[in-house]
């Protein structure tokens, strides 16, 4: 096998992982509250849809009608009730108004504490992603080693496989830091 072959066969692997890693961590971040109504706050809600927990967005129509507030319209008005209760039961802190039709959840201007424990939140989702795509590097270095007492590879390439992951490791974290100032900004806007 040519070590072109190994390189694009390895690293592809534990690159695809690292871009799972920033993936995830973009979905965690859509979810954290900023100053704006973001229908991305109600992903982790789930509804008892004849006896499934179902995601709110898949029984109902989500809109921003204005920038502080959200409108859920399920599509069965009979599950209002139900919507209603799954939304207190949340963690997200608003109750929804019940007009009969539809639900209308009204953000409230985020208090400067409040800004402050979410961006550690977002912190801590950043870290937590950064730990991940670390792992992912340690298991690249594990392998090659195996590789290289194996006999499959040289220490040539062994040595040149690790400042690749390496590189891609900073690569990725850079991206991490970078989404997290992003929604630390977004969050700390007035």
């Amino acid at each position: 096998m040519a070590p072109m072959d190994i390189h694009e066969q390895t690293t592809g692997t534990y690159e695809e992982k690292m871009k799972k890693s920033i993936s995830v961590l973009e979905a965690e971040l859509r979810t954290v509250r900023a100053g704006r109504a973001n229908p991305h706050v109600l992903d982790p809600i789930t509804v008892p849809y004849y006896g499934v927990p179902t995601p709110l967005s898949q029984i109902a129509n989500i809109q921003v009608p204005e920038a502080k507030m959200l409108m859920i319209t399920p599509w069965d008005t009979g599950m209002l009730k139900e919507i209603e209760r799954a939304i207190q039961a949340s963690d997200l802190g608003i109750n929804p108004v019940n007009d009969g039709r539809c639900l209308r959840l009204n953000f409230p201007a985020m208090t400067e504490e409040r800004r402050r424990d979410l961006t550690r939140e977002v912190a801590k989702k950043g870290e937590d992603a950064k730990v991940s795509v670390r792992n992912i590097r340690r298991e690249a270095n594990d392998h090659f080693k195996v590789m290289l007492r194996d006999k499959e590879i040289s220490e040539d390439v062994s040595f040149s496989l690790g400042e690749e992951i390496q590189q891609m490791t900073d690569r990725y974290i850079e991206k991490i830091d970078e989404e997290i100032d992003r929604k630390t900004k977004e969050i700390m806007e007035i």
